[in-house]
């Protein structure tokens, strides 16, 4: 018997695009909407750019390029068009009836990726919430496209039967997946209030998607998390130790990549993950450093933080993939404490990046030197546990202490 090899055909979209005024980043946005568009399976047929003032109400571009439009998915045979922003309701039924075929936006695009790669179970609620979020102010207009165009990109998460409900059980399903949410925000925030008591310090490892945040945590906790160079590859958080000098423990946390027009209704979402930065008392902020658009993106992270309140945070940035430069790099970051060329490939700049974590620790330390008597040897685990242990030496009289412990601990008489 003769076997074939059934694959699934892989979509063709035309990539279309607006520059606004003397703006010059379409070219670069719709490059990194094709790789958007790889990562969710996806081919890019073609791309088509117009120059305007403001995106038309109605159809996103000019009604003569639609025309242009319509004669480029033709030759081309593609599967419908992906717009690099995100289209309101009139804008995607407008389009559909304009052009007959699938339309999609940027902010569907994300939504699908973001559905394919969630694992857990605060993930996929966080995806579902704002898949249903943004479909309810679209319904018919979505319902339409995909029921006439079957499966693909933008039909993965809740599925086809929850486009065809009605308002009133959108809202109904919104409602219960907010009061889940909620119940995973009350762990994290339990979580967050036992490692307040511990006095054990939280970095966060935040960047622009693909800058190697997975990476780097993977190399310096062996936290064995998906390293992949697809955008957004992993959505969920880790937390691992991460072991200082003198046996100093800081805690290291990943959020979700961040990119530009990130949409409203990720932010919202995913508020619980990304807050992780927000209640971090260090920023690590990791850069794609071989990546042409190094500055843009490094904006954008600042702006997303700005955007969620995470200010006068100490920084540290990683100018990470030093391994892909043709030359080194000497880089600078004017917003950031500390500045180090990295790369989590070779090991570049990690020794360096623990001396800056334990620096900015100990800014926020006590410098001690004691002699515990031997029934007092509890404050010295103390000491281990949340300082930094410089010497330690058993005497006839005790315990002899030299270490660095935090201010709080200091001033609570536990040592």
């Amino acid at each position: 018997m003769e076997l074939y090899d059934l694959k699934q055909e892989e979509e063709r979209f035309i990539l279309v695009g607006i520059q606004l005024g003397d703006n010059e980043l379409a070219e670069e946005s719709l490059d990194e909407l094709e790789a958007l568009a790889r990562t969710a399976g996806a081919a890019a047929a073609g791309r088509l750019i117009q120059n305007r003032e403001a995106m038309h109400p109605q159809t996103y571009i000019g009604k003569g390029k639609i025309e242009e439009l319509k004669d480029l998915i033709w030759e081309e045979d593609a599967s419908g068009i992906i717009c690099d922003d995100e289209l309101s309701a009139a804008q995607l039924n407008h389009l559909q009836q304009e052009l007959e075929c699938k339309v999609i936006d940027r902010t569907l695009l994300i939504l699908d990726i973001f559905a394919a790669h969630a694992v857990s179970g605060e993930g996929k609620i966080q995806v579902e919430l704002a898949q249903l979020r943004y479909r309810s102010a679209r319904l018919t207009g979505l319902g339409n496209s995909l029921s006439r165009l079957g499966g693909g990109i933008g039909t993965r998460g809740p599925g086809e039967k929850k486009l065809e409900m009605d308002r009133r059980l959108i809202r109904e399903r919104i409602s219960r997946l907010k009061r889940e949410l909620k119940e995973v925000e009350q762990h994290r925030e339990l979580i967050r209030a036992q490692r307040k008591r511990s006095n054990m310090k939280v970095a966060a490892l935040v960047g622009y998607t693909s800058a190697g945040k997975s990476s780097m945590e993977n190399v310096l906790t062996d936290a064995g998390i998906l390293e992949d160079a697809m955008l957004f590859s992993t959505l969920d958080t880790t937390t691992r130790v991460l072991e200082l000098e003198g046996k100093q423990k800081i805690l290291l946390t990943d959020t979700v990549g961040f990119i530009r027009k990130l949409p409203h209704h990720l932010i919202e979402a995913f508020k619980s993950t990304l807050e992780e930065a927000r209640y971090a008392d260090i920023i690590i902020h990791v850069v794609d450093a071989s990546n042409p658009q190094m500055d843009t993106q490094m904006y954008v992270v600042y702006d997303t933080l700005r955007q969620l309140g995470v200010e006068g945070k100490p920084v540290i940035t990683l100018f990470n993939k030093q391994d892909l430069l043709a030359e080194p790099g000497h880089f600078r970051d004017f917003q950031a404490d500390y500045t180090i060329s990295a790369s989590a490939r070779t090991g570049q700049g990690l020794e360096e990046l623990k001396r800056a974590l334990s620096e900015i620790l100990q800014k926020d330390q006590v410098y001690i030197e004691r002699l515990y008597p031997f029934e007092d040897a509890g404050k010295v685990q103390v000491i281990r546990a949340s300082g930094q242990l410089l010497e330690e030496e058993y005497t006839p009289e005790g315990i002899a202490v030299k270490a660095y412990v935090p201010k709080e601990i200091y001033l609570s008489g536990r040592v």
